[in-house]
């Protein structure tokens, strides 16, 4: 055996007959090994594991990054703004740990349920659809609903980030000026339970604008248009979160408070219904832009690109809809004007981006990577 790390068999006497068995070959083999460090350089073992894992790392963050499409890009530059915008004026807010908290949880469960879907969608392709796998890709899809809500509760709490007083007397100004008179209070010479009922379920119908177009898309697996509207609302939902923070308005519920001779509509089930939403979920502030309307009129938009016959079908309930904003006293002209401009840059930007070739996130981008 030469000394040094070079590596040296026997070659002569009984070591190279024909007649020595495995194992005292093994042995032998396992001493020159040792002699030779390999077993005892613990060092070269570290190494090893540290290169897997910087190979691991790397590919680990590519395969979350693939997972991400368009929409995923404008969820995640929404919670990077607010969380900004919460640190700089953080001295307006009581709690602005816990809300920087909140923004970081949802980031990290929109990367999860992304990484998630597109693995899931790979074993698809490879191995076919299993119940496991179809309810990993339906909370893939669904999520963006509760993104949504998620964010427009959080306002509540945004709402005097940076103006610490309400900007109502501005757009009821506005109104006046417009109308000649104060629209929710003159509607209420018409109030009658039936009316009420009726707009409160045109209110109710904003709910289901986008689960239904969204729910054609998503049995039909047209991918591309189902990100597409999601992410024509969640562009047109950004714009009027960002604004409802700058420019906090009440709602003539609150604002206007004592105008009306009835100060509760009365009617029947659906007037109910909205009642009971509005007493456990109502948001105190954000009233503009309308976000009911901006979400609305962005599916709206959605419909006439991608499903046209639904488009006329939601048209007179979308109308029927702003004007019972109006009539439960939720938001002024204003805000319709502005949910309206909102949902329709939703639309307009949303498109734009849809038009990038990594829009919609699929398995096959991985590998490009």
């Amino acid at each position: 055996m030469k000394s040094g790390s070079e590596l040296v068999l026997p070659t002569g006497g009984a070591a190279s007959g024909r007649g020595v068995g495995k194992s005292a070959q093994g042995r032998s083999v396992a001493v020159a090994l040792a002699s030779a460090g390999v077993f005892t350089n613990l060092s070269a073992s570290s190494a090893i594991a540290s290169h897997a894992k910087s190979r691991t790392l790397p590919r680990a963050a590519a395969w979350v990054v693939a997972s991400l499409g368009a929409f995923e890009w404008v969820a995640l530059g929404y919670l990077a703004l607010s969380s900004v915008m919460i640190t700089i004026f953080a001295r307006n807010l009581a709690h602005p740990g816990k809300l920087l908290l909140a923004d970081a949880i949802v980031a990290v469960i929109i990367l999860v349920l992304s990484s998630a879907g597109l693995a899931a969608e790979a074993r698809i392709q490879r191995d076919g659809l299993t119940p496991g796998r179809r309810m990993v890709r339906f909370w893939r899809h669904w999520y963006p609903h509760l993104f949504f809500l998620f964010c427009f509760e959080e306002l509540a709490f945004l709402v005097h980030l940076v103006n610490p007083n309400w900007q109502d007397a501005k757009l009821i100004a506005f109104d006046h000026w417009l109308f000649g008179v104060h629209p929710s209070v003159w509607l209420e010479q018409f109030v009658t339970p039936l009316r009420n009922d009726f707009f409160q379920l045109a209110y109710l119908t904003y709910f289901v604008y986008l689960l239904v177009l969204g729910g054609i898309l998503y049995v039909r697996r047209d991918w591309h248009a189902y990100w597409s509207v999601m992410t024509y609302s969640a562009v047109g939902y950004a714009i009027g979160y960002v604004i409802a923070a700058l420019f906090p308005i009440q709602s003539p519920w609150f604002a206007m408070a004592g105008m009306w001779q009835q100060p509760e509509l009365h009617g029947g089930p659906f007037t109910a219904t909205i009642n009971f939403i509005e007493h456990y979920g109502r948001v105190r502030g954000a009233a503009f832009p309308s976000e009911h309307v901006a979400g609305s009129v962005a599916a709206l938009w959605g419909a006439w690109r991608h499903r046209r016959w639904l488009f006329w079908v939601m048209l007179p309930l979308v109308a029927a809809m702003c004007v019972s904003t109006i009539w439960g006293r939720y938001h002024y002209v204003a805000d319709i004007f502005g949910g309206i401009i909102t949902g329709s840059l939703g639309y307009f930007i949303g498109a734009l981006i849809m038009r990038s070739g990594k829009a919609v996130a699929a398995p096959g981008d991985v590998a490009a990577r």
